[in-house]
């Protein structure tokens, strides 16, 4: 597949990233007791950057835990006969914490629902919001994003891409064509 059109260069990623980390600090009031947690795979390097930006104008540096969510999805079935778990790690209590669940791009609102699941069976939260780097529409259950970085509007036939440098080597989001078949 290739491109259709790019929606995010890296400096525009990173400005929306900068963005969603305000955000997050004034919809909390700070970043006391809020934690920040990544879904696996891409979620957990915007985590990341979301916890150095934050970091950088608060006083405090959020903690950053990443979740698989394999095990939690409702088409496990469907999408492989051994599927490939990687590694949780939370290594603080989630009990009471503001938590942020961070992902590359909200769809359908399974892989939150998941997500959701999976943070609870870990302990009670005072609250879990969710931060977004796109919104691309076509929601199968009633999840919307707390922080969002672009909102897209798509058409099923088309894919969002995020890419960043942590895994890809590269800051980026594009919109593909799906492949008639």
């Amino acid at each position: 597949m290739s491109p259709k059109a790019t929606l995010l260069d890296a400096q525009e990623l990173d400005r929306a990233l900068t963005r969603i980390a305000h955000e997050i600090v004034e919809g909390n009031k700070g970043a006391e007791n809020l934690a920040l947690v990544g879904v696996h795979t891409r979620g957990v390097p915007i985590a990341e950057r979301l916890a150095t930006k934050i970091g950088s104008f608060e006083s405090v540096t959020p903690p950053v835990g990443k979740l698989d969510i394999t095990l939690y999805r409702d088409d496990l079935t469907e999408i492989a006969l051994q599927p490939v778990v990687k590694k949780t790690e939370v290594a603080f209590d989630v009990a009471g914490m503001r938590l942020v669940l961070c992902d590359d791009v909200l769809y359908t609102g399974r892989t939150a629902r998941a997500a959701l699941d999976a943070l609870i069976d870990m302990g009670r939260p005072a609250v879990i919001q969710y931060a977004v780097l796109v919104d691309r529409g076509h929601r199968e259950l009633p999840i919307r994003a707390d922080f969002v970085g672009k909102n897209v509007p798509t058409r099923q036939s088309e894919v969002v891409k995020v890419r960043l440098a942590e895994i890809d080597g590269a800051d980026e989001v594009v919109l593909e064509e799906l492949p008639t078949p």
